[in-house]
């Protein structure tokens, strides 16, 4: 098959922009010729895309090319004629591409991957200001729920609009779990779930968790991730375990502000800000760790961090909301508590420091094979590409 792949790349080089790329390699390696188009601004530069199309970080340049980007539009629609693809995928749109992207696929059978809530929240997040979980669609909601301003809420009325009838005319949504599938089915869209392909760790990887309580954050420093929460209930935590230790892997727009706080918190000792690494240094961090903190205060779509913990071994201690909740099996492969819930996040941390459960530091081999399994990335790839194959054959029957 010739199958083009569309994408935002957002400046974070996140699990979304990785997911792509080995969606991408792996279809490849199975004989198709794929060829993947990325969009964005500063790092699409150095993205590991076969191609570029315009897409900006500038705000007043976005206001108006996230509802149609024409440049992106243009430059897709040359790449269709040139590349003659006999199906598209199309990863992430509404940061970037807009739903221009979609009606640059006009006659093309598509399938649409959505990892996140851009496509159906302006903020992205889906969580309103007293934390719960928005179950509006977007539009009047926005607004009167103080989310966005009117102007915004202005600029995104046709822009939903757009995006509504571009996704509604996909030959198929697929999401990663069955939350975002309720999710999506609550605006009015049908979706499948197809549960995320992850990189298992590389033979050389051993999980040997170090001598004293080390526990590790992996991901985007931002307000919707609970970070600032986690770091003040290490704050409180510490003082009971003096020797435990927490390495925040990841950068965002929260570093500076993470970084005031544990100077103020005097933390400097115990916490330590790493920045963006690549995906073998995160696997440094996590080969001595006690377990892996996810915090986040919203639903995450997916949780790729946690899975990728799970799948090397190392207990998690993850928000009961989203991906989180579906992907982990509490007791046996982390535990779960409250979003939002600080007393309950820094039980969750004696729990492992006193080893009152994951006794071995680890998680049980057995349960370490079945994440690997269910989350194996070359049977996600062969999934994806069975997917594509029914929408091609079901496009070609209707001509």
């Amino acid at each position: 098959m010739r199958i083009l792949l569309l994408t935002d790349w957002n400046t974070n080089r996140g699990g979304a922009e990785r997911y792509i790329v080995s969606l991408r390699d792996g279809l490849r390696a199975r004989g198709d010729q794929a060829m993947l188009v990325s969009c964005g601004a500063r790092s699409v530069d150095t993205a590991p895309s076969d191609a570029r199309v315009y897409g900006s970080d500038f705000p007043p340049a976005q206001a108006f090319l996230q509802i149609v980007n024409p440049v992106a539009g243009s430059s897709i629609r040359r790449h269709v004629k040139a590349f003659k693809p006999d199906v598209a995928v199309v990863s992430q749109f509404a940061y970037h591409l807009s739903s221009s992207a979609l009606n640059a696929l006009s006659g093309i059978p598509h399938v649409i991957t959505t990892m996140d809530y851009k496509s159906i929240c302006p903020l992205g997040t889906r969580v309103l200001h007293d934390g719960t979980v928005c179950t509006q669609k977007a539009g009047v909601s926005c607004r009167d729920n103080n989310c966005v301003g009117f102007a915004h809420w202005m600029r995104d009325v046709p822009r939903y609009n757009l995006i509504r009838k571009g996704v509604s005319r996909a030959s198929r949504v697929l999401c990663p779990t069955d939350w975002m599938v309720r999710q999506l089915g609550q605006q009015g869209i049908d979706a499948h779930s197809l549960p995320l392909g992850v990189e298992s760790p590389s033979q050389r990887f051993a999980h040997k968790p170090a001598p004293h309580p080390k526990f590790v954050y992996s991901g985007r420093l931002s307000a919707e991730k609970g970070v600032t929460l986690l770091v003040r209930a290490f704050a409180k935590f510490v003082t009971d375990v003096p020797h435990a230790s927490l390495t925040l892997v990841g950068d965002g727009p929260l570093r500076q502000t993470l970084e005031r706080s544990i100077e103020r918190l005097d933390l400097a000792r115990s916490v330590t800000v790493t920045g963006w690494v690549s995906p073998a240094r995160v696997d440094e961090e996590l080969s001595d760790a006690w377990a892996l903190i996810a915090p986040s205060i919203w639903a995450e779509p997916f949780g790729l961090a946690v899975v990728e913990a799970i799948m090397r071994g190392v207990p998690v201690v993850a928000s009961n909301r989203g991906g989180f909740a579906e992907n982990v099996n509490a007791g046996v492969t982390g535990l779960l508590v409250e979003p939002g819930d600080e007393a309950a996040l820094i039980h969750g941390l004696r729990r492992i420091a006193s080893r009152s459960v994951f006794a071995s530091g680890s998680i049980d081999p057995a349960d370490v094979a079945g994440a690997r399994e269910r989350f194996s990335l070359d049977a996600h790839i062969d999934r994806m590409r069975s997917v594509l194959v029914q929408v091609v054959q079901s496009a070609r029957a209707s001509a």
